[in-house]
């Protein structure tokens, strides 16, 4: 039930203002009262960045132990209000409580990660050639480089994780490190965690004297919402996670602008699992119900969940496929995030029996908001053949592609698209075989395993969420980690510049 001590107001917070629209949308909670929540408008669109662009000038010049500060306060204000964004969150997802305490515990530890990193400043990657004035046969000037803020970002929130992903999550977090300000575009599965959330934000602002236009959230809207703040001619780059449509028309918007600006979308990933011969004979019915509780984690609402395990046909095979199908059998029915993806899961696993090269090991049925694991095979062959059967299924639905050998394995793995993470499941006598897939499994995927599951994505310095296209729309960035600092800096050089002109990080 939702604590009494916050009712949403259902506004939008426009550079320090609560500011409310002409319309409405109703949201649509999984349990509890439904909330009345203002409907974002390009025009408030258009009053958040200009504000945005005005708080740059204070913001982007700001000094890192200024905007660790913020960052620190922000994650502050976030566990000020732990119970009712548990409360609210719960209701509006139907996520457990556990869940929502570990992301909010996850949050607030990438909002100080970002401070810790900010202040040691290894993220400018300061650089000075000294004046040569005696080379022949030229002198060389004296040069300095270090990374600089960008501009105002423009920032999406994810419908699977209401608080990591969305209003404060990494890429706000990022962002706000890089010292450009951010614009929220909430999302409409949980509008009362985003105001929440905006709220620890504002007072933030407040307590630490950060110009208002440093952070705004506009709730939910139709397209014409998001439309307005990838092409904004004050936004200059954008972070989105989501569907691959919805993120791929964003995308096209982007580049078609008169500036295009870099976007920043992850768009999901099937994440193959192959299971080498030596590990599935020594304990495949072990990795079988393993990959099952990863594959149900969250009703399947990740984006790493591994959607395919490749294995070689066979007894071992049948082992690990039948300690799967047990395992998924004893899961429990859970309550997916809104009945739009519930929906998609059920259009995703008709896909799956309309397919006659595709046998149903495990086949439920449900209706509603409730998700039920589906498990399915077929070889390589077909799979091959029909590249739906390569397209993400959001929720619990795994897939088994069956092999004859190394060779057609490899063949598979040169067929998937880009991922976020490949895994590989083997034993030391799997050696030679990993090796023949590591360098095609490079080019696939930002992250590869062994000997584990994808889901659960550390936040750390060396974390990779990203990977080739579809998994995102650039293969050289991650929005997981402090190295997702640098989607939002550019190189700038400096030369011959007088110290007194330099900026404080670089004098």
């Amino acid at each position: 039930m939702l604590d009494e001590t916050f009712t949403p107001h259902g506004k939008h917070l426009i550079a320090g203002d609560w500011v409310a629209g002409d319309q409405t949308f109703t949201s649509q909670p999984a349990h509890g009262p439904a909330h009345a929540y203002s409907v974002g408008t390009p025009e408030l669109v258009d009053r958040a960045a200009e504000a945005a662009e005005e708080a740059f000038w204070t913001y982007g010049y700001a000094s890192r132990e200024a905007r660790a500060a913020f960052l620190e306060a922000i994650a502050d204000e976030i566990e000020a209000r732990g119970p009712q964004i548990t409360a609210i969150g719960t209701s509006e997802t139907g996520l457990p409580e556990a869940r929502l305490e570990g992301e909010r515990g996850r949050t607030v530890g990438q909002l100080r990660l970002f401070a810790s990193h900010i202040r040691a400043g290894d993220y400018l990657d300061r650089r000075h050639d000294e004046a040569l004035l005696d080379r022949q046969p030229a002198p060389r000037p004296d040069l300095r480089m270090m990374q600089r803020p960008i501009g105002p970002v423009a920032v999406f929130g994810a419908s699977n994780f209401p608080l990591a992903f969305s209003t404060a999550g990494g890429d706000t977090a990022a962002a706000l490190a890089a010292g450009c300000p951010v614009i929220v575009k909430g999302h409409g599965a949980h509008p009362g965690t985003g105001e929440i959330v905006a709220e620890a934000i504002k007072a933030a602002v407040e307590a630490t004297g950060m110009p208002k236009g440093v952070f705004s959230l506009v709730q939910g809207g139709k397209r014409d919402v998001g439309q307005a703040l990838v092409q904004h001619p004050l936004i200059k780059a954008v972070g989105f996670t989501g569907s691959l449509t919805g993120g791929r028309a964003l995308f096209d918007l982007a580049m078609s602008r008169p500036e295009p600006i870099p976007f920043y979308g992850e768009l999901g990933s099937v994440n193959p699992m192959f299971l080498l011969p030596a590990a599935v004979k020594a304990r495949g019915a072990e990795i079988g119900t393993g990959w099952a509780g990863s594959l149900t984690m969250g009703a399947g609402q990740f984006c790493t969940n591994p959607g395919i395990a490749v294995v070689e046909k066979g007894d071992a095979g049948d082992a690990f496929v039948a300690a799967a199908k047990a395992a998924l059998e004893a899961s429990a029915e859970q309550t997916m995030l809104t009945d739009g993806i519930a929906q998609a899961y059920r259009d995703g696993k008709a896909r799956f029996d309309a397919r006659n090269a595709v046998t149903p090991i495990l086949k439920t049925e449900c209706d509603g908001r409730a998700a039920t694991p589906n498990l399915y095979e077929t070889d390589a062959e077909a799979y091959l053949q029909d590249h739906s059967l390569g397209e993400e299924v959001f929720g619990p639905l795994g897939l088994v592609l069956r092999v004859s050998g190394p060779d057609e394995m490899e063949t598979l793995a040169r067929g998937f698209e880009g991922q976020l993470t490949a895994t590989l499941h083997m034993d030391d006598g799997d050696a030679e075989t990993a090796k023949r897939l590591l360098p095609v499994l490079e080019r696939k995927a930002g992250r590869l395993l062994v000997n584990g599951f994808p889901t659960g994505v550390e936040v750390a310095d060396s974390m990779v969420h990203g990977g080739p296209y579809p998994a995102s729309t650039n293969f050289g960035a991650t929005s997981v980690g402090t190295l997702s600092i640098r989607r939002f800096l550019r190189p700038v050089c400096y030369q011959n510049m007088p110290e007194s002109l330099l900026p404080e990080d670089l004098a």
